[in-house]
C-alpha cells in the first residue's frame, strides 16, 4: 500500500511544526511563501535587537531535523480544488508574481497558512532579501527615532514597549490602549506585574485611548489572495507611522517620530480558499476536531482555523491534535477534540537582558534568568524537543 501524500500549506509558527509531527506517517509536503521559516513571535524583540530575534526565529529549513523526510516548495498557494485533490502553487520562480504554476495532489491537506497582522506577519512571496528588509528597515526607523508610540493592547504591542525601552532607554517611550488595563485575555495578575515593569523601564502608560484608524486601515491587512499580495520593498510600511494619532475616546492628538501600530486586528490569508470553507471573517470553518466542515481530507489549524474566538490552536499544541487527527482519519479510526484553553498564557514582554517571565492560566508568573532561558528554553526546549532538533549554523 502507498504511502498517503499530505500537504501543508503554510510552515510559519503552527506550520512547521505539523509536518514534523506527521513525517513518519507519509509523504509530506510543505509550501511556505518564505524562503526560510520567518516566525510572527516576538515582535518587541524583532524590533529592538534583530540579531538576537535572528537567532531563534528565522531558521533555514535546512537546519530543522524533524524536516528532513519533508519536500519543501517555495511558493504561494493560489487555489484548491477539493473535487482532484490539488492545491495550485506559482512557485518563486519568477518576478512580479509571473512564477510557474503547479499543482501539488494531495489525500490530506492541511491549511496553516495564518493571518496578516502589521509589517510583521504577511503572506508576501519572498526571497531573502525581502526577509532582510522586512527586518532591518523597521528597526533602522525605530532606531534613529526620538518617541516611539506604541498603539495596542495585546501582547505584540507591550512587548515592542517593553523592549525598545530597554534598547533605547533615551527614547520617549508611550503605550496607548483603549480599557482600563492592558491584556484583558489574560488574568489580572499578569497585567499587575507586566504593568510594573512597563513603569520601571520608563514607558508612559495611556489608559482610555482608542485610536481612529488612519485611512486604509493600518493594522487590517487588504484580504486579498495571497498570491496577488505582493510588496515592494521600497515602499514605505504602512504600519509604522508618523502622522498624528486621534482618538475617537476624546482626548487631543498624539504625535511621535515613530508610531507602532500593533492593535491586534488581523486578516486571514485565505484568499485562495473556496468560499464556502470561510466564515463571515474569512476564517476556516473546523470542526472540533480541526477537520474542515464538509471536507473529510481537509484540515486547518494556527490564526487561520476559527476554533474558539481567540483562535488558540496556534498557541496550545494544536499541530500534534492535528496530526494525531489525520493519523486516526487515515486509519479509520476516532478523531479527538480541540479544547482552548479559557485564557492566554505564556510570555508577555519577551526577553528582556535579564531573563524571561512565563505566565501560567492562574496568572502567576515565573521568572527565568538570561541564560537559562537561552539555553534550557530556547536550545533545548524549542530547539530539540519542541522543533525535534535544529541544526547548527553553516559558518
Amino acid at each position: 500500500m502507498s504511502r498517503p501524500r499530505i500537504v501543508v500549506v503554510g510552515l510559519g509558527d503552527t506550520g512547521v511544526l505539523t509536518p514534523i509531527a506527521l513525517r513518519r506517517h507519509g509523504d509530506v509536503v510543505g509550501i511556505t511563501a518564505k524562503p526560510e521559516f520567518v516566525s510572527g513571535q516576538e515582535l518587541g524583540l524583532r524590533l529592538a535587537r534583530p540579531e538576537a530575534w535572528t537567532r531563534d526565529y528565522r531558521i533555514a529549513y535546512s537546519r530543522f531535523r524533524g524536516l528532513d523526510r519533508v519536500r519543501i516548495v517555495h511558493g504561494s498557494a493560489t487555489a484548491l480544488d477539493t473535487e482532484n485533490r490539488t492545491v495550485r502553487v506559482r512557485l518563486a520562480d519568477g518576478t512580479a508574481g509571473d512564477g510557474t504554476v503547479a499543482e501539488e495532489p494531495y489525500d490530506v491537506v492541511v491549511i496553516a497558512t495564518g493571518v496578516t497582522n502589521g509589517f510583521w506577519r504577511h503572506p508576501t512571496l519572498q526571497d531573502s532579501r525581502g526577509v532582510d528588509a522586512d527586518i532591518s528597515l523597521p528597526h533602522q526607523r525605530i532606531a534613529d527615532a526620538g518617541s516611539v508610540a506604541i498603539i495596542g493592547g495585546g501582547a505584540a504591542a507591550l512587548s515592542s514597549a517593553a523592549q525598545v525601552a530597554e534598547r533605547w532607554p533615551d527614547k520617549n517611550v508611550d503605550l496607548y490602549f483603549p480599557g482600563d488595563r492592558a491584556l484583558p485575555h489574560h488574568h489580572d495578575l499578569v497585567w499587575d506585574r507586566v504593568r510594573s515593569r512597563l513603569e520601571s523601564l520608563g514607558v508612559g502608560l495611556h489608559p482610555g485611548h482608542r485610536a481612529e484608524l488612519p485611512a486604509g486601515d493600518v493594522a487590517g491587512g487588504d484580504g486579498g489572495d495571497a498570491a496577488n499580495h505582493n510588496k515592494n520593498d521600497d515602499d514605505d510600511d504602512e504600519h509604522l507611522t508618523s502622522a498624528p494619532v486621534s482618538w475617537t475616546t476624546g482626548q487631543a492628538p498624539t504625535t511621535a517620530d515613530v508610531v507602532i501600530w500593533a492593535i491586534g486586528r488581523v486578516t486571514p490569508n485565505t484568499g485562495w480558499l473556496p468560499a464556502e470553507m470561510l466564515d463571515d471573517r474569512g476564517f476556516v470553518r473546523v470542526e472540533p476536531t480541526l477537520r474542515v466542515a464538509g471536507h473529510s481530507d481537509v484540515f486547518a489549524v494556527g490564526d487561520v482555523a476559527a476554533t474558539d474566538p481567540l483562535r488558540t490552536s496556534a498557541r496550545n499544541r494544536g499541530h500534534l491534535l492535528v496530526a494525531r487527527n489525520i493519523r486516526a482519519h487515515l486509519q479509520g479510526g476516532p478523531l479527538r477534540d480541540y479544547r482552548p484553553p479559557r485564557r492566554r498564557w505564556g510570555s508577555v514582554l519577551g526577553p528582556l537582558r535579564d531573563g524571561l517571565i512565563v505566565f501560567t492560566p492562574p496568572g502567576r508568573g515565573v521568572r527565568v534568568p538570561a541564560p537559562a532561558s537561552d539555553v534550557v528554553l530556547q536550545r533545548l526546549i524549542t530547539h530539540q524537543l519542541i522543533y525535534g532538533g535544529v541544526r547548527k549554523r553553516s559558518r
